[in-house]
C-alpha cells in the first residue's frame, strides 16, 4: 500500500476513534444529567458519593505520593470491598516480584476506599476518576503506568483508550461475565470489540467466563483461565468482638448461632420469620444479621422493632446476653470473621432476585452454608460447591424447615461445613498463576 494511502487510513481511523469517544462521552454526560436527582438524593440521604468527589473529577489528592521520574508504576483498579480483598494477595505478590515498581490502587466505592487505604496505605490509594477524558488524564499523566490491572469487568472506554495511548499495557484479572451482564454485553459487542481491543491480557475465573469474553469481543489469543482470586483470600485476623461474642453466648447458655450476611431488601423479613420458627425449638438461639448496605442499618433496626424481636445493634452492644435475640451488625469489616461463630450461615442477595453474594467467607471457616435460589452472579462458585454437596440451596418457603433439619442433625451439619472447607482448599492457586501471567506480559517487548 502506498505511503499516502496508509497515512489517509490512519487519519480516518483517528477520526472514527475521536467521533466514537465524543459520542460516548456525550451519552455518558447525558446519562449522568438525567440521573442527577438520584445521585443528589443518595448524597443527601445516605452521604454516598460525597467522599472523593474532587478526586473523581480528576483532582489528584495531596496525600498521593507520586512516583519518581524513572520509577515504573502498576495501577490496580478494584471497585469495592470484594475486589480489594481479591487483589490484596496479588498486590503483595507483585510487590515481591517487581520491587522496582510502585503500585497504586484505585476504588469506586467508599467502603472499598476505606479498606484499600487500610491495606495499602493512603499514599498509594485514590478514587477512580469518572470516565471523562478531563478526569482521567491527570492521573495518567501523573502516574504514567507501565501496567494497568483491572479487577473483574470494569470496561471504561475513555480510560482504556487513553491508557493505551500512553503505552500502558492493560490486563483484566479475575475476569467474569455474570448471567445478568452477558445479554447486555452481547447487545453492544460491536462497540465492545473496539474497547476490549485495548486490553492485552484477560485472565478469566473459569472456562465459561473465557468463552463469554471471546463472545463479546476479546481476542481468543489474549484470554487465559487462571482461576478465582477470591479462593486465595486468607482468613482475616479475628477482631476482639469475635471472642467477646463467643464468651458471652457460651456464658449465657446461648445457641445455636445463625449468621446471615450480606442481606438485601426483602430478605430480612423472611430470615427473621424463619428465626422465629427456630426460637420455638431453640429458645436460646442467636442470630447475627448483617445487611449488605450500611444505609439500610436503620431500616432493618426498624423492622426488628416492628416484628417485636429482641435485638441489639453491634455498635451499642456492651456484653449483655444475646440468647433469643438478634445482633444487628451495623459495622463494616467484621462479618467475614464473625462467620466463625456460626452453626449455620446464610449468604444473602439470593432469596430475592439480586444475583447472590460470595459464599467463600463462611466456607473458609468450614461452616454449613445456605443460599437462596438467586445466585446468578456467583453461578460457577455455587455450582462447584453444589456439585460437591458443600452448600444447600433453599427457597423462602423451605428455609425454616432446612434450618431446623440441620440444627437437629449435628453430623450432617458438620459434614456440610467440612465439605465446604475441602472445596475451598482444592481451588487455591489463582494468585500465583495470575502473577505469573502478568510478569510474563511485562517481560515481553
Amino acid at each position: 500500500m502506498p505511503f499516502q494511502s496508509v497515512k489517509h487510513a490512519i487519519e480516518w481511523l483517528d477520526l472514527i476513534t475521536s467521533l466514537y469517544s465524543f459520542f460516548y462521552s456525550l451519552a455518558l454526560a447525558g446519562g449522568m444529567l438525567v440521573s442527577l436527582p438520584y445521585w443528589l438524593f443518595q448524597m443527601a440521604r445516605h452521604g454516598k458519593y460525597r467522599k472523593g468527589f474532587a478526586e473523581r473529577l480528576g483532582r489528584l489528592p495531596s496525600r498521593l505520593q507520586l512516583p519518581g521520574l524513572h520509577e515504573p508504576v502498576i495501577w490496580v483498579h478494584a471497585v469495592s470491598v470484594g475486589e480489594v480483598l481479591a487483589v490484596a494477595g496479588l498486590v503483595e505478590e507483585l510487590r515481591r516480584r517487581c520491587p522496582r515498581h510502585r503500585i497504586f490502587i484505585s476504588t469506586t466505592t467508599d467502603t472499598g476506599q476505606a479498606l484499600a487505604r487500610k491495606r495499602f496505605a493512603e499514599a498509594n490509594v485514590f478514587y477512580f476518576p469518572m470516565d471523562f477524558a478531563f478526569a482521567v488524564r491527570p492521573y495518567l499523566r501523573a502516574l504514567h503506568p507501565e501496567l494497568v490491572v483491572i479487577a473483574e469487568t470494569e470496561f471504561w472506554p475513555n480510560f482504556m483508550r487513553l491508557a493505551r495511548a500512553l503505552s500502558a499495557r492493560i490486563a483484566v484479572v479475575n475476569a467474569r461475565i455474570s448471567d445478568r451482564s452477558w445479554p447486555r454485553y452481547r447487545r453492544f459487542r460491536g462497540l465492545l470489540r473496539k474497547v476490549l481491543g485495548n486490553v492485552e491480557l484477560f485472565l478469566a475465573q473459569t472456562s465459561g467466563d473465557a468463552t463469554r469474553l471471546q463472545d463479546i469481543g476479546a481476542r481468543a489469543e489474549r484470554v487465559r483461565v487462571t482461576g478465582n482470586l477470591k479462593f486465595d483470600i486468607p482468613l482475616p485476623a479475628a477482631p476482639a468482638i469475635v471472642e467477646s461474642l463467643r464468651k458471652s453466648i457460651t456464658a449465657s447458655g446461648g445457641g445455636p448461632v445463625l449468621v446471615c450476611g450480606s442481606t438485601v431488601d426483602g430478605e430480612e423479613s423472611l430470615l427473621l420469620k424463619a428465626f422465629e420458627n427456630v426460637l420455638v425449638q431453640y429458645p436460646g438461639a442467636v442470630m447475627i444479621l448483617a445487611p449488605r448496605h450500611p444505609e439500610r442499618f436503620l431500616v432493618v433496626a426498624g423492622l426488628l422493632e416492628q416484628m417485636s424481636i429482641r435485638s441489639c445493634r453491634r455498635s451499642l452492644w456492651n456484653g449483655e446476653p444475646l440468647t433469643g435475640a438478634v445482633l444487628l451488625l451495623d459495622t463494616i469489616g467484621e462479618l467475614a470473621a464473625l462467620y466463625a461463630l456460626a452453626d449455620i450461615a446464610f449468604v444473602g442477595g439470593s432469596l430475592v432476585p439480586r444475583g447472590g453474594h460470595n459464599i467463600i467467607e463462611p466456607a473458609q471457616h468450614g461452616v454449613a452454608t445456605l443460599v437462596g435460589n438467586h445466585t446468578e452472579n456467583f453461578r460457577d462458585i455455587v455450582n462447584l460447591f453444589q456439585s460437591r454437596e458443600a452448600v444447600r440451596i433453599v427457597g423462602p418457603a423451605e428455609l425454616p424447615l432446612v434450618l431446623l433439619e440441620l440444627l437437629a442433625n449435628d453430623a450432617e451439619r458438620r459434614a456440610l461445613g467440612q465439605r465446604a472447607a475441602e472445596t475451598m482448599r482444592s481451588q487455591i492457586g489463582a494468585t500465583a498463576r495470575t502473577a505469573d501471567e502478568l510478569q510474563r506480559m511485562l517481560a515481553r517487548p
